[in-house]
This record gives C-alpha cells, structure tokens and sequence, in this order.
C-alpha cells in the first residue's frame, strides 16, 4: 500500500488546499448520486465532477469538443502548480483512485478529488493531442480515399510501359515525317486507347492528383474539422525546443490570430506567413498563388491545412510539445535530472564505460570478430549462400523440423485421467490460495470490512469474469453464493489494475519457485514476445484499425519465458510500437526472474531496437522476416577487400564519430528508459525518421552495428536458429490459449473504456499464469512416478510444456467452494485465503 506523507506535508498540502475549498464543494455537490462508473451524458444539468469522470469517446469532432469543454471546466477550478509536488505518485495514484470510486456524498467529507483532477487535467491535455494528431491523419486519408474512388472505375493500369518509349521511338524514327495517328498509334498495342490510359494513369498518380487530393483535404477541413482544430488551439499552447521548429510555432500564432477572419482568401498583404516544411514541395503551389494583380499571395485556409500537417509531424517525434501534458509534455522532462550529478553512479548501473572511445572500440572488435566468423565459415555452410541477386543478396534455408516428441502425448493424456474436467475457475482458486497472492490486495478507499474468506472468492470471481470475457453478470449467475452487485463492489474498490499486475507477478513467481530443476531445467533467462490482437469496441481513441490484422481492435504485447510463464503485459494501440513494448517489458517484467536475452518477431525489432538493447544490456534475438535485403556494415574504413565472401552483402562502415560525438546523451536516453523517468514508448518517439535530434543519429549506428553482429552470428548458428524458433513458438501457442480462455462473446472486448480493457487483459494473464502454475505441478506429479519419468527421451524433455488445456473445462455454470481442492502433491497450502 502506498506511504501517506508525513504530518508536516499534510498540514502543507492542507494549507494548498484551503483556498479551492469552495469550489471543490461546489464541484461535488452539483455531482448526481449516480452509479459509480456511469458514463451518461447529461447536458442539462450535467455535474463538473461527471464532465471529469466521462472517457473521450471515438476519433471525431464531437469528441474534440468534449474534451475542450472538459479542460476548460477542470482548469476553471484554478488548481495551483505544484499542488501535489510533494506527494508520492503511488500516494496521489490512490486518492485519484479514491476519487473514482466513491459516491459523491462521501467525497463532500474529504478531498481526494483534487488529485484526480490534477491528473485529469493532464490526460485530458494529452487526449487532445492525441485527438489532433488522429484527427489531422483522418482528414488526409479520407481526402486520398475519397478521390482514389472517384478515379478508380476509369482507372486502368497499363503493362509494359517500360517498352512503350522504345516502340514509339522506332517507328518515328523509321517514318519521321509520317501522321501520329499513322505511325505512332499502330506501333503501340492497342493504339490510341493505350496512350489514352497512359495518360490517364500519370495523371491519377502524378502531380494533377497530388493536387485533386489537397484541395478534396482542405474542402473537409475547412467545412468540417476547422472549428474543433481552431478552438483547440485556444487551449493547448504548444512549444519546442529546437529552433529549427520554431516557424511552426510561429504559424500557430498566425492562425490564431487570423482564425476569425471570415471568409478573406488571402492574409493580409504585409502579414508575415512562416515558411515551414508542411508550406513547402508540392503543397507550395496551393499554399502561394497569385492574386488578381499578379501579386504572391498566401492562401489562409491551406496554409491552416499545412500548418496543422507538419504540426501532427512534429508532435509525434516530440520536436514540438504540450504545456501541462503527460505523455506529450516536454522531452527534456522525461530525462533524469540528476545525471549529470550522478553520472559515474548512471554508467556503472548501465555497465558502460564512461569512455566513448572504450565503448567504440569493444563494439568495433565484436563487429570484426562476428563478420571475420562467418566470412570463415561460409564456404561450408550449405544453408546461406551470399552472392549479388536482385532479390537480396543473402540467401538463407530455415532450419529443418526436429524429431517430434513420442511420448508427450500419453502423459497427458494421464494428467487428464487424474484430474478431469478440471472447472478453469478450479484452477484460478489453487493457485491464488497455493501462493497467498491476494495477501496485498486493499480497497482503494481505505480500510476494508469485507471478510477475508469473502473478499478472496468474490476476487476470484470478479478475475474470471473479466479474464474469460464472459461478464460479471454470467459469472453472478453460478453456485457460490455472491450477487452481481457484490461482485461489482469488490471489483471497483478492491481489484485495481495494480492490483491485478501484482497477482499476476506473485503467481509467475510461485510457479519459478515450484520447478523441479531436473525435469524443467536450469532457470531461463530469456523470453519471447509477441502481440496479440483482440476486436474492441471502438467509439474511444484506443481503439484503432490494424492493417495487419484487417480490423478495428487492441494489442496486447506478451512477454513469456520458455517455460510458458507469463513474466509481463501490455495494452497497447493498434499503432503503437511494438519495439518500445518489447524493451519495457524485458527491463520492467517485476518478476524474479532475471532476462538477458529477448527472442521476437520482425515487427519488435529495428535498428533503435538493437541500440537500446545494446544499451540496457539484453541480447535482442529476432526472426527477421526478409534477411535476405539485410545488408552487413563495415567495422572500419578503407578496407573494401577485407570479408572476400561477403563482399555482396557488405555496404558502408559504421560512422564511429557519430556515436562518439553523442555517447554522453545516448546513455541518458538509456538511463531515462532504465529509471522509468518517463514511459519507453514515450522517450522512443524521439527516435523516428521525422525527428532530427542529434542522439538518433547515434542510436542508429550503434543499432547498425548490433544488428550486424547478430546477423553475422545467426546465419552461421544453426543453433541459435532453432532456439530463436523455439523460444517464438513458446509465444505463439501462448496466443492460441487465448482463444480458449478468452472465449466470452466471440473474443471482443465490448466495452470503451480503457481501464476496462486493461483489467480483461491482466485478468486473461492471471487465469493462463494460474493454468501454467497448476499444470507445472500436475506435471511433475506424474513424472515423480518412474514408470512415466522414464519414459521422456531428449526430444520429450525438450518439447515437454505446462501450457496444455485438454483436460480444462472453461465453460458452463461458475461453481467455487474454497473447502474443496485439486488433489496434488505435497506443496506449502496456506490454511487460509491470504
């Protein structure tokens, strides 16, 4: 539980607060006594606190408004900077809490509500720029949509274009002073209509419909989107710390200042309109036009169109940020403000010397001793071929199936005659009360009174409804005594999403610490992550249509070690990056378990990705989708005929100066990731294509670098091929389990609220942590006996998992009964549920 602060910052914060005294009340008392969690909207009489508690709904104009007239009421309670500047986080994360969960009437006694609007006030901020950001992308790609469709029944791809210009040119040439229609037309297959097509094929992909598409966009913009994006501006105040981006800044004032202006075309001839990169290529020729006079003119409503266009870019690479955001607040905030004190103490935490020149020189030698390996070794490698192809230059064979197992089948097929039709609810009990892991859960508002008996089979069932998708209100319906309502308490004020991340961890843990080493192995000290997608509900900004996986839904990004065990999650946006999920996960995991080495798919891995790794000291092991285009940097200049055999996949040497010029700021980067300072996707988003920070340049190199001695390893390791395979495979039966226990109206998450699809996806890990754990343990009940332990051979053992669900039964009528329990062996068995 959080540490509340001491008397003295009480006393403090008291005196803070005394003055909002009155509208606080006033905040409250206008508060309906409504259900806890309502989201209804009453616009006649609508409370500040409900305006408050209300989530953002979808991506649109109507939900911008909200959110701005959110903002303006939170802001119009005159809350203090620094309010809570002495408050723990964890401690103002419980009165926020607090706040969400009580009944207003309550809430008039005390003042939790302050910080939930304070924290309020910075969501909301960043939901608007996120609002902005999906917003201005919306109105380009319905533009481009829209016109693409007009276009496409005339459209007609012609082939053979690139034989076109010599057909015509050689019967020109045989008959220069012949008729076009004589000439010409017959040498083309199929004449006149073919140039026709061509024609029109250049001008539905050229300049004329770059330009059809620009003037559809600032049509939509300006009879729909406009109001929403001019009023947002009068709340949002944007600022960078680049000059470079100062004149979008400065093109923001001008919009402002002229957003009133009435129908005016033009702004006003003396009136300076800053030139930026959204003003310039081939929006330059809508933006500036000629008046009647012939005069250079700036065009108001596309220069708005642009200006908000490179705004979008430059939010998203944080080049410009937001006063009083979270997530998008200033990025020199998201770094650690004692590095520079505690330099020395940030490098040794790292283990990285604090010589650039010590740094360069260990990562040059294993560049040159991994590329000098496999240059060695290639000649009798029969399953990678380097040579030039136009197909890439590297030719590779996946390794071969290995044997399969024999035997794992009959053993479990004796877990299933032992224990059949095990209720899954069955399994969710035995492990919670084998680890005693809801020992830490408390209600958020304080002390509890529910008895502990109680409290642990209404979490129980609170767990599976959420984490089965099936509802509070099917699982009320069972036979254990607890009504939906009670079951609906014990979720709001009991099981938070820490909470639930805890039980999570406290189970993974339990089932590392219940291995037997001779069946399972020495400890791993790897996993393998990957995401899956589920459909959701979409009138929220979550939400977010995956091109991947053709439909509207969520990620959640697994981490699972190659025993099966769940050691992290995350929900994350269909468009959010997968390579900042995997490092947050495999540094910020919270179990006992220590990981080195990250085995992933192609879309966690990029070259950022192999630098930060490198730099947090985990061995980023992917399965890199097209390793043929992989191309291998060179560890030193001036030597192009060094690696004779892979001349044809080799390109340009590592720029050394980069990385030395920025080592310093390169491992604050890495610090702030270590420290948690800010989130990972957070600081990552400095490091896109669109972003021109000086430490990209860096993290690119050494991301070059590592990437090239990783490609250099696997291609020549046939068994680092198989454990990569091995270790993904692990997460991908991971993924098929959710299907089975996740099952509850078709495997959609139907509900807009964030924090809700959150809970399903922690109460989802928990029940497949829970199966793993009892699995484990029914496992080794069977292989104790040596009649079943001899019978694993080498590829048994290797095959062998606890992530099995055939004797499981997840469906029918939710029965618990603590009294009764599954017959295993003997392990520690708490006497009560705590």
């Amino acid at each position: 539980m959080a540490q509340r602060p001491d008397r003295s910052a009480r006393h403090a914060l008291a005196d803070r607060l005394r003055p909002l005294t009155l509208r606080i009340i006033h905040l409250v008392a206008t508060a309906p006594e409504a259900t806890e969690g309502t989201e209804e909207d009453d616009q006649d009489g609508e409370s500040v606190l409900a305006l408050v508690k209300a989530m953002p709904g979808n991506v649109s104009l109507e939900s911008m408004l909200q959110e701005i007239r959110k903002l303006r009421a939170i802001r119009a309670i005159g809350l203090p900077s620094g309010l809570f500047v002495d408050v723990a986080p964890k401690v103002l994360a419980s009165w926020r809490q607090r706040a969400v969960v009580e009944s207003p009437s309550h809430l008039r006694r005390r003042s939790p509500e302050s910080a939930l609007l304070v924290e309020r006030e910075r969501e909301v901020t960043d939901c608007l720029v996120d609002l902005l950001i999906a917003t201005v992308h919306r109105i380009g790609a319905r533009a481009e949509q829209r016109v693409t469709n007009e276009l496409i029944n005339a459209f007609k791809r012609v082939s053979g274009k690139e034989n076109l210009l010599f057909q015509i040119a050689e019967a020109s040439l045989a008959e220069p002073g012949g008729e076009v229609r004589e000439v010409v037309f017959p040498a083309v297959r199929g004449g006149e209509q073919t140039l026709k097509e061509l024609v029109h094929e250049y001008r539905t992909k050229g300049p004329v419909y770059r330009r059809t598409v620009q003037t559809t966009l600032k049509a939509s913009y300006t009879n729909h989107y406009r109001k929403g994006l001019i009023e947002l501006l009068g709340v949002l105040e944007f600022r960078s710390n680049n000059t470079a981006y100062r004149p979008v800044i400065d093109a923001l004032d001008l919009v402002t200042r002229y957003a009133k202006a009435g129908n005016t075309t033009y702004y006003p001839l003396g009136e300076t309109a800053p030139g930026h990169r959204g003003t310039k290529g081939q929006w330059a020729e809508l933006v500036y036009r000629a008046d009647k006079r012939g005069r250079r003119r700036v065009v108001r409503m596309i220069y708005e169109v642009a200006t908000f266009q490179a705004l979008r870019e430059q939010l998203r690479c944080k080049e410009v940020w937001v006063v009083g955001a979270g997530r998008w607040r200033n990025p020199d905030e998201d770094l650690p403000g004692d590095f520079e004190a505690c330099r020395v103490e940030h490098y040794r935490e790292l283990r990285k010397p604090l010589d650039a020149g010590e740094f360069i020189g260990q990562l040059r030698r294993e560049m040159t001793e991994a590329l000098t390996m496999l240059d060695v070794a290639l000649p009798g490698l029969d399953w990678v071929e380097i040579k030039e192809r136009a197909s890439g230059s590297i030719k590779f064979t996946a390794p071969e199936a290995q044997e399969e197992p024999r035997n794992l089948r009959r053993i479990k097929a004796e877990v299933g005659r032992r224990w059949t039709a095990v209720p899954l609810i069955d399994m969710l009990k035995e492990a919670i009360l084998r680890t005693g892991c809801l020992k830490a859960v408390t209600s958020v508002a304080g002390s509890g009174t529910l008895l502990e008996e109680v409290l642990a089979e209404r979490l129980m069932l609170a767990i599976h409804a959420y984490g089965t998708n099936t509802g509070i209100r099917s699982v009320a319906g069972g036979a254990h005594g607890h009504s939906e309502e009670e079951i609906r308490y014990t979720r709001r004020r009991y099981l938070t999403l820490e909470a639930a991340r805890q039980i999570a961890v406290e189970i993974a843990n339990a089932t590392f610490a219940a291995r037997d080493s001779d069946l399972w192995g020495a400890g791993s000290t790897a996993v393998a992550s990957d995401s899956t997608h589920f459909r959701s509900w979409d009138q929220n900004l979550f939400t977010e249509w995956h091109s991947r996986y053709g439909g509207r839904g969520v990620l959640v990004y697994w981490h699972v070690e190659r025993g099966s065990v769940v050691v992290h999650s995350q929900t994350l946006r269909a468009s959010a990056s997968e390579v900042a999920a995997m490092v947050e996960g495999a540094i910020r995991h919270g179990t006992t378990m220590s990981v080195e080495g990250n085995y992933v798919d192609s879309h966690g891995q990029s070259e950022i990705g192999f630098a930060v790794t490198r730099l947090l000291n985990v061995d980023l092991l992917p399965r890199i989708k097209q390793i043929n285009r992989v191309k291998l940097y060179r560890p030193v200049a001036g030597e192009p005929s060094t690696y004779p055999n892979l001349q044809a996949a080799l390109t340009r040497p590592i720029r050394w100066d980069v990385i030395d010029a920025n080592y310093d700021q390169v491992i604050k980067y890495a610090t702030a990731i270590r420290t948690g300072t800010a989130s990972t996707e957070a600081i990552l988003s400095r490091f896109t294509r669109a972003a021109s920070h000086p430490a990209y340049q860096a993290m690119l190199e050494i991301g070059r670098a590592q990437r090239t001695i990783f490609v250099a390893r696997y291609l020549r390791d046939r068994a680092l091929q198989r454990e990569i395979e091995e270790g993904l495979n692990v997460v991908e039966a991971w993924n098929r389990a959710n299907a089975v226990i996740y099952y509850g109206k078709g495997g959609e998450i139907s509900t807009s609220r964030r924090e809700e699809v959150e809970m399903a996806a922690l109460c989802l890990r928990i029940l497949q942590a829970s199966l793993v754990y009892v699995n484990t343990l029914m496992l080794q009940d069977v292989l104790a006996e040596p009649a079943w332990a001899d019978q694993l051979g080498p590829a048994d053992r290797r095959g062998l998992t606890p992530l099995f669900w055939s004797h499981v039964r997840p469906y029918g009528e939710v029965r618990l009964d603590l009294a009764t329990r599954l017959p295993l062996g003997p392990a520690p068995v708490p006497t009560q549920a705590g």
